[in-house]
């Protein structure tokens, strides 16, 4: 019985632990909690019913309800013609997924891993990103591409890789990247309802993790505006900037450095084109100092992009100091997890940049 009590006490204690830890992620109001992988299920699951031109195609994603699960059930509920298994030949299924576009339909096109995306880049980019310019806007290519993108664990350089930057830096696309359920669910419903092509970037790590949630949210009207950017956390000393998992690296750092007096602001962009400048100029004329966070490569990144749009307009002459940015390492991923953390942006990144930044 001894036994039996300190085993209960013990998982008590991580219970308390783990909603601690995530409370930190928490939005307010909250009513029930939700992991990004269900967010992302109810908003096509809501889709797929109010409109009968969406339908989901790629690689496992019917009878086997995904890779990743995230399209669990759909299959069963609206069957072969509107949840499509398609071969190991993403230039071939994203092909497809264009035409039907072009045609009238509104397709959802999932890569297993955004890597596999580079074997249909033409696809994305020369047939649905410019159709509508050449056509002089009479042809729309209403297409969604999702898929996780980024660092995932233990996969190595052919598949740890961030497309933000990559995709963002082509004019016809719209390029989202959601950190939290809310996000999740919002923002992919109003890039299935967008008339124009949107990358739709999650991350693999954050599929399990939940999230509170507003009622507001959990409605089928509920949507986020596509090239909005959304301050988690008010501050004055410093903003941070960041996209995807890394926002929740900057909530755990300003959590630390708010003990010792800094005041951080975060800001999750949620969209990287069009990018919410005003947002972050915004805060940066309040705080005067500015750090961006990002998984991907420094060169010409998220992070670079930023940085100049604040040198070129009015917030420039509002720092203190240079910008500071935290990225990945600029080396193909290694597969060693040691060396992996390190190829990465920690939460101890951010508080050193923060602090460099600083000067404290």
């Amino acid at each position: 019985m001894a036994a039996s009590l300190r085993c209960f006490l013990r998982s008590g204690k991580r219970a308390v632990l783990v909603a601690v830890r995530r409370g930190i992620h928490s939005s307010s109001p909250a009513a029930v909690q939700v992991t990004v992988r269900d967010a992302l299920n109810q908003a096509m699951d809501e889709e797929l019913e109010r409109d009968e031109r969406v339908f989901l195609l790629g690689e496992e994603v019917a009878q086997y309800d995904g890779a990743y699960k995230v399209s669990r059930g759909l299959w069963k509920k609206y069957g072969d013609k509107r949840i499509i298994d398609t071969p190991i030949s993403e230039m071939g299924f994203t092909g497809i997924a264009v035409g039907a576009a072009m045609a009238g339909l509104r397709p959802i096109c999932e890569f297993m891993t955004f890597n596999f995306s580079m074997q249909a880049i033409d696809q994305v980019i020369n047939s649905a990103a410019k159709t509508y310019y050449m056509s002089a806007g009479l042809q729309a290519v209403p297409i969604v591409f999702r898929g996780p993108n980024g660092s995932s664990a233990g996969v190595a350089a052919q598949h740890s890789q961030c497309f933000a930057a990559w995709y963002a830096h082509c004019p016809g696309l719209k390029v989202v990247s959601p950190w939290n359920s809310e996000d999740a669910r919002g923002l992919l419903k109003a890039a299935i309802r967008d008339d124009n092509p949107v990358v739709f970037l999650e991350n693999e790590l954050m599929y399990g993790v939940p999230f509170e949630v507003s009622d507001e949210s959990l409605s089928k009207d509920f949507t986020i505006p596509i090239g909005k950017a959304k301050v988690e956390r008010q501050g004055s000393h410093i903003t941070l900037v960041s996209h995807s998992r890394f926002v929740g690296h900057c909530l755990d750092a300003a959590a630390v450095l708010a003990k010792e007096g800094v005041d951080c602001e975060v800001i999750n962009l949620r969209t990287i084109r069009p990018l919410d400048v005003e947002c972050i100029e915004g805060s940066v004329m309040k705080t005067n100092h500015l750090v961006t966070v990002e998984g991907g490569w420094p060169q010409f990144g998220v992070g670079a992009e930023i940085c100049a749009r604040i040198m070129e307009g009015p917030a420039f002459n509002f720092l203190d100091a240079p910008v500071t940015r935290v990225t990945g390492v600029d080396i193909p991923m290694p597969y060693a997890k040691i060396l992996e953390e390190n190829s990465i942006p920690q939460v101890k990144d951010i508080i050193f940049s923060v602090k460099k930044t600083l000067n404290v």
